[in-house]
């Protein structure tokens, strides 16, 4: 049996481990309240904003990013996984079911955050721009990624869906599609240029806004992301800080059961001690 001092040491090491733990769940909580707001209000600025664009076009259905496809350019995935670990596995299963549906022939791969990107490279999946993750604590700026994308045929965004915050899982859009079909419930008053003045034009106005508003589709897939994330990462501290608490209080039985074994140790030797003393004092 270890010593009741050694036993001890290495219960405090593993109280440490559990307050921090602690603090990480209660940081975690935290992050999720905090994310939800944000994606509440993305969604209500977002139909906002679609009310008014649906109100200048005929058909929006057919107006948004109507461009043709060419069957000879590439689609793109679009991966938003977390900056860093301590999310659980949830990076692992958005990659997993990324690849189930990749063509390296005909499909790139845009990766959005470090922690994917490290799992693609251990995988040996290339791919063909990396972008960190926009910090959401502030004005999400997805230019750059928008600007990358825009070229390709079909625009796929894999992202991890927060349903609730003991479960989350892995969604996927077609970014293009999901705004376009948006105007199916368009109910505001067509606005055209017959009794509406439009500068610098009606065309540049729409297009402006196109852009605006798949810009803000990313961005809620993100702040989703975000938020999923979180509440992964509250998970796996919670589980942690139950299994260092169930190590901890192991090592405190142990640490009881030792200094009983040294105590019961000591009591036998002076047992002993005192046994040989009587007898020495007999035969004297």
């Amino acid at each position: 049996m270890r010593r009741a001092s050694t036993v001890e040491k290495e219960a405090e090491s593993i109280s440490t481990v559990r307050d921090l733990t602690s603090v990480f769940e209660s940081l975690a909580s935290t992050r999720v309240a905090k994310v939800r707001n944000k994606v509440k209000l993305s969604e209500e600025f977002f139909q906002l904003l679609w009310k008014r664009y649906s109100s200048i076009r005929i058909d929006p259905s057919e107006r948004i990013i109507n461009r043709p496809v060419d069957e000879n350019v590439k689609k793109v995935f679009v991966i938003i996984s977390a900056e860093a670990g301590l999310s659980g596995d949830l990076d692992r299963h958005l990659i997993e079911t990324m690849l189930r549906d990749y063509d390296e022939e005909t499909t790139d791969i845009i990766v959005l955050g470090s922690h994917g990107a490290s799992q693609l490279k251990q995988l040996g999946v290339r791919y063909a721009r990396f972008f960190q993750v926009p910090e959401s604590d502030y004005y999400i700026d997805v230019g750059p990624v928008i600007e990358a994308v825009l070229p390709y045929s079909r625009i796929i965004v894999y992202y991890e869906k927060y349903i609730s915050l003991g479960y989350q899982d892995i969604a996927s859009i077609d970014l293009i599609s999901s705004v376009r079909t948006m105007s199916e419930s368009a109910e505001e008053d067509v606005i055209t240029a017959a009794n509406t003045i439009f500068e610098p034009s009606l065309d540049d106005i729409a297009d402006q806004m196109e852009i605006t508003m798949m810009t803000l589709a990313l961005s809620q897939t993100i702040l989703e992301s975000n938020l999923a994330q979180a509440a992964s990462r509250f998970n796996a501290m919670a589980v942690a800080k139950k299994r260092a608490s169930e190590i901890y209080y192991g090592f405190i039985q142990e640490f009881h059961r030792a200094k009983r074994s040294e105590s019961d140790s000591r009591m036998r030797e002076i047992m002993v001690s005192l046994k040989k003393k009587r007898q020495r004092s007999g035969e004297a």
